[in-house]
């Protein structure tokens, strides 16, 4: 008699190391050489560059650089055609950026043994990640994150995607790079701004896994305000070091509804949408961290001094804890309530949403009070107009 179904399962072990270097493009600096002379290769892989247009415009010489570091170098045959591509949110708003790769994949006779290198911030690593991914069913690529934010936290992850609808991430895959290669040089191009709103990642990882961290970055707030390279090796270095280990060890790929690393998330992406993507993505995860501490605090989960307490670092890094656009709209139609709806789909269905019940560790829960999230809003908006 024949079975009525067959049950199968498998693993795939996935591994990718994370460097952390200066001047990696630079002529005697081997790390990216010694890579490609470790991979398992027959023939010399073709290699396509995709370049952040912001990185390119800060270091114009860097085509030039790239170019030369890979001449002569027989492990590898670089596409001539390097990529520039918008960069911010632009990367991921447009799908056009998308069809520009997997076109250039096309003409170039890019194979799946290839290698596609994205140069640039968080979005530009999704949109070319999400490119990489869908291209061949899959290209190998590899991350050079260039911003605080895109080496503490988006450059380390399995996550590759663009917008649609209005909606962040909509559109996306779960594909690990083969390698990251953090280079602190290009962080000293950075604006003050973008500068400082990376260090939110680090803040939230922090406060839901780390206790000492968190303690190291609030007696650290004057050096990396103040832009001390040396303290911001060192937070980039450990927020790394606890993303890994959380997608080693929990859920990579999200099957379930948990996503802890996504703390302070789900009002940030709603808050980005509504400004049309001028509030960028750390400023929005440092209001989210806010609301959700000050939250975690008026539920009864968090000691009210720890709310505090994470305000206070926060404020004194120069991050901001409240945004205009959490206020407008009635209890009904508030915006921060149509984001939970949002996030609430984007999980599947079933809320998760990780809060504090102490600094350095997590708690989750399924529901969040609606009242109670105005009220942390407001407290915010009082907090902000005394400290003004």
């Amino acid at each position: 008699m024949i079975k009525t179904s067959i049950r199968q399962s498998f693993t795939v072990t996935y591994q990718y190391d994370v460097h952390f270097t200066a001047d990696l493009f630079a002529v005697d600096n081997r790390l990216l050489a010694q890579f490609f002379d470790n991979q398992a290769i027959d023939a010399a892989p073709k290699l396509l560059v995709v370049i952040d247009e912001g990185v390119a415009a800060h270091h114009d010489e860097l085509i030039e650089r790239i170019t030369a570091y890979f001449r002569g170098f027989p492990c590898v045959s670089l596409i001539d055609e390097v990529m520039v591509v918008p960069g911010g949110e632009a990367a991921k708003n447009d799908h056009a950026v998308v069809d520009r790769i997997v076109d250039a994949v096309d003409r170039h006779g890019i194979d799946r043994h290839s290698y596609i290198m994205a140069i640039g911030g968080g979005a530009v690593l999704d949109a070319v990640g999400y490119a990489t991914t869908i291209a061949h069913r899959g290209i190998r690529h590899i991350r050079v994150p260039t911003t605080v934010l895109s080496q503490n936290d988006s450059g380390m992850g399995v996550k590759n995607g663009i917008n649609y609808q209005g909606k962040k991430n909509f559109i996306g895959t779960f594909s690990p790079p083969v390698a990251v290669f953090n280079d602190r040089s290009f962080l000293q191009s950075l604006s003050h701004r973008q500068w400082l709103a990376g260090i939110s990642e680090a803040i939230k990882v922090a406060l839901i896994k780390d206790a000492d961290f968190f303690e190291w970055i609030a007696g650290h707030t004057f050096q990396l305000h103040n832009r001390d390279m040396v303290a911001m090796e060192y937070l980039i270095y450990r927020c790394a070091e606890l993303h890994l280990q959380h997608i080693a060890g929990a859920d990579p790929f999200e099957f379930g509804s948990s996503r802890p690393l996504d703390f302070g998330h789900w009002s940030a992406h709603k808050l980005e949408q509504l400004s049309a993507f001028e509030v960028i993505h750390g400023e929005a995860v440092a209001i989210g961290i806010a609301l959700d501490s000050v939250y975690s605090s008026l539920a009864g989960l968090l000691p009210q001094a720890d709310a505090e307490r994470i305000i206070d670092v926060l404020q004194a890094l120069g991050l901001p804890v409240f945004h205009p656009l959490l206020e407008s709209g009635n209890d009904q139609q508030h915006p921060l309530l149509a984001g939970l709806e949002e996030f609430r789909e984007h999980l599947g269905g079933r809320l998760t949403i990780m809060l504090l019940e102490v600094i350095g560790k997590g708690i989750e829960v399924n529901a969040l009070d609606n009242e109670l999230i105005l009220q942390a809003a407001t407290a915010l908006q009082h907090r902000v107009a005394i400290h003004s």
